[in-house]
């Protein structure tokens, strides 16, 4: 997502693209018995249908390769990259172009840019790209800021910014350990004990009904120069989410414990020692959600209550904006002022709001703008609801 501070038209334009890797195309295999009334249609169908295996249609993964349609998510640990590219839309020619990227986390700025010396011209219909990468070591609110200075041929300077917001998810440990003796070991307990700051889920059962069942098996026996994984899901707790301030900077999130036994039946453990890590951040203002219906009806208002914290040290003064989906619609006024917010202070807004299109649809198009310093934040993808139709005979 971009927001454009100049409303200027200008001469060059900016597109920002991630660069993420294809995956599968999956389709839904639909069958039926021979003796059914569509017969052999179906498996006519999937056997003309170009994204099928020849062969075996029924099966979900196809032979092409699809591009990512959306941002998607970035997780800890992960490298971002993009690509940027500036093309010269007029029949002039610019001089002096300067393209910078720039990307703001909740604790530093950083420069992506490959070359900080300006281009000396760029004729018509001809562009300037770039790719830029970055491994994300913080979660949290990641803002990369595109700025683009030019000479247009009469000798005016021109500048304009475009801000591409994106959002890191929860943290996810993983501890490898190995068996490094000579005989086999049962590994009693490999546990995280997490700091006061945060809350941890341990993804190493598979639940089947009420029961856990660990990913390993019912014997945890690990033979010698084996080695297993342990994944654990990190969140900060939500008293401290909501003070950004308090869990900046580099924080201890917990340590190890591990306990084992041998083939004669020796215990033995081992605690690591604290393990840090670089701690969230949300951005200058941080919108969650405090109350949301689960399940609404189709073309029926229902209410949320969202809370709009400053994680600021400075003043704001907020305007809202509110623009439609294709299948979410606000309901009230556009553009109204929310008055001025103090740095760590927090405000309730309700909103109302219908769905015209059934199914999981997902709340998005809330707009803030800081009139202060003229700066736009966007939230898509705040939350999803599951729409249902209210009847029950087939009028939806």
């Amino acid at each position: 997502m971009d927001v454009n501070q100049a409303k200027q038209e200008h001469l060059l334009a900016l597109k920002v693209m991630r660069l993420t890797k294809p995956t599968l195309f999956t389709n839904l295999p639909v069958t039926c018995e021979d003796r059914d009334l569509p017969g052999d249609l179906f498996s006519q169908l999937m056997r003309e249908d170009p994204s099928t295996i020849k062969g075996a249609e029924t099966l979900m993964l196809g032979e092409m390769l699809t591009l990512p349609q959306n941002f998607g998510n970035i997780f800890l640990g992960e490298t971002f990259s993009s690509y940027i590219s500036v093309h010269n839309d007029s029949n002039q020619v610019v001089k002096d172009i300067l393209v910078k990227a720039d990307l703001q986390t909740s604790s530093q700025r950083l420069n992506l840019s490959a070359s900080n010396s300006a281009v000396a011209e760029l004729k018509p219909e001809c562009c300037i790209d770039d790719v830029i990468h970055h491994e994300v070591k913080e979660i949290g609110t990641h803002i990369l800021v595109c700025a683009v200075s030019y000479t247009t041929q009469y000798g005016e300077k021109l500048y304009f910014r475009k801000f591409f917001k994106f959002q890191t998810d929860e943290v996810f440990l993983e501890a490898q350990i190995q068996n490094i003796t000579t005989s086999p070991m049962f590994m009693e307990k490999v546990s995280l004990e997490p700091s006061m700051m945060y809350n941890v889920t341990e993804l190493n059962t598979v639940t089947h009904g009420d029961q856990g069942e660990s990913t390993f098996g019912k014997m945890s026996y690990l033979q010698p120069m084996d080695t297993r994984q342990y994944l654990y899901c990190l969140k900060p707790k939500p008293e401290y989410a909501e003070k950004a301030g308090v869990i900046k900077g580099v924080t201890v999130i917990g340590k190890l414990d591990i306990v084992w036994k041998t083939n004669l039946g020796e215990r033995g453990r081992l605690q690591t020692s604290q393990l840090q890590r670089m701690a969230p951040g949300y951005g200058d203002i941080r919108l969650s959600l405090e109350t949301i219906p689960d399940t609404v009806n189709l073309e029926e208002p229902f209410d949320i209550t969202c809370k709009i914290t400053n994680c600021s040290e400075r003043t704001m003064d907020l305007v809202l904006e509110m623009c439609n989906t294709r299948s979410v619609h606000w309901c009230g006024v556009s553009g109204r002022q929310l008055g001025k917010l103090s740095p760590a202070a927090f405000l309730s807004l309700p909103l109302t709001l219908l769905s015209s299109v059934q199914g999981l649809q997902s709340i998005s198009g809330l707009r803030l703008t800081d009139t202060f310093l003229k700066r736009t934040y966007e939230y898509d993808d705040i939350a999803q609801v599951c729409v249902v139709c209210p009847f029950t005979s087939n009028e939806c």
